[in-house]
C-alpha cells in the first residue's frame, strides 16, 4: 500500500487506502493484521487506520478478533444475492427520483462520465471503467437527494469487489456494460423516470444473474438466484419481469 500523506483529510485518505487494498487482494481474505502493522506501512499513527477499521467493519469487509487484530472477510454467494437484492430495493426507486430531480451540472457530468466510460471500454481499460461505472451509479443516487443512500450502495458494491469477482471479459464485454448504461442515460436524459427505473432494474439483474451464475460455475440463466427481498419465492432472474 502507498503511504498516506498527512494532512486534513489524513482519515479519509486511510480508509480510501485499506478499502482499496482489501478489494484489490493486497489484503487478501482470510488474513490477519494488526493496527500497528497496517499504519506503519500506511505511514500513519493507529489512530485513524483504528477508525477506518471499525468503518470497514460496519460495511462486513473486516472483522476484529479480541486479542489477535483484525481478519479480512470473504463474501459469499449468499452475501452476493442479499447485495444485489438490496440495490434493486434502493437504485431502482433512486433513479425514479433522480430524473425528477436531476439538476443541469448533475445532468452534465453524468453524460462527461458516460464518455468517459465509452473511452474506458474502448482501451480495455477495466479498472479506468470500473471507476466511472461506480461514479455513474453515484451521481444518479446523490441526484435523488439522500447522500447516505449513496454511502450505503457503494459499501454494497465494495462487497462485491471485494469477492474479487468481475463479468468483464468473462461473461459479458466491457462494450457489453456500457450498453447497459447507455439505455439509462438515455432515459434519464428522456426526462422518462420510469424508463430509467426499468432500464437501472434490467442492467442490476442481468448484473446479478451473470455474477451469480459465474461464480457458481454455471451457465447465466440455468441458477436460481434467491432474491428473496424483492420476490415472494426464489426464482431465476430472468423470469423476473422487469
Amino acid at each position: 500500500m502507498k503511504q498516506v500523506r498527512h494532512s486534513s483529510t489524513v482519515n479519509s485518505q486511510v480508509l480510501d487506502a485499506l478499502r482499496a487494498a482489501v478489494i484489490t487482494g493486497e489484503l487478501p481474505a482470510g488474513t490477519l493484521h494488526s493496527v500497528a502493522t497496517l499504519a506503519g506501512q500506511l505511514g500513519v499513527s493507529r489512530t485513524p487506520v483504528r477508525e477506518a477499521l471499525i468503518k470497514l467493519a460496519q460495511q462486513g469487509m473486516v472483522r476484529f478478533e479480541r486479542n489477535r487484530g483484525v481478519r479480512i472477510l470473504q463474501t459469499s454467494l449468499h452475501d452476493l444475492e442479499e447485495v444485489f437484492a438490496l440495490r434493486l430495493l434502493l437504485e431502482v426507486p433512486a433513479t425514479r427520483r433522480a430524473v425528477r430531480l436531476l439538476t443541469p451540472s448533475a445532468g452534465r457530468e453524468l453524460r462527461q462520465v458516460f464518455a468517459a466510460m465509452e473511452k474506458a471500454a474502448a482501451a480495455d481499460d477495466e479498472f479506468r471503467m470500473w471507476e466511472r461505472d461506480r461514479r455513474f451509479h453515484r451521481i444518479l443516487l446523490e441526484a435523488s437527494g439522500n447522500g447516505r443512500l449513496a454511502e450505503y450502495v457503494d459499501s454494497l458494491r465494495d462487497m462485491v469487489l471485494r469477492r474479487g469477482v468481475s463479468t468483464a471479459h468473462r461473461s459479458r464485454s466491457l462494450q457489453g456494460i456500457v450498453a447497459e448504461h447507455r439505455v439509462v442515460l438515455e432515459r434519464v436524459e428522456e426526462g422518462d423516470a420510469d424508463g430509467a427505473a426499468e432500464a437501472m432494474r434490467a442492467h442490476i439483474l442481468h448484473t446479478a444473474e451473470l455474477l451469480v451464475a459465474q461464480e457458481a460455475g454455471a451457465e447465466p440463466g440455468t441458477v436460481d438466484v434467491d432474491l428473496g427481498w424483492t420476490c415472494s419465492t426464489p426464482v431465476s432472474v430472468s423470469q423476473i419481469e422487469t
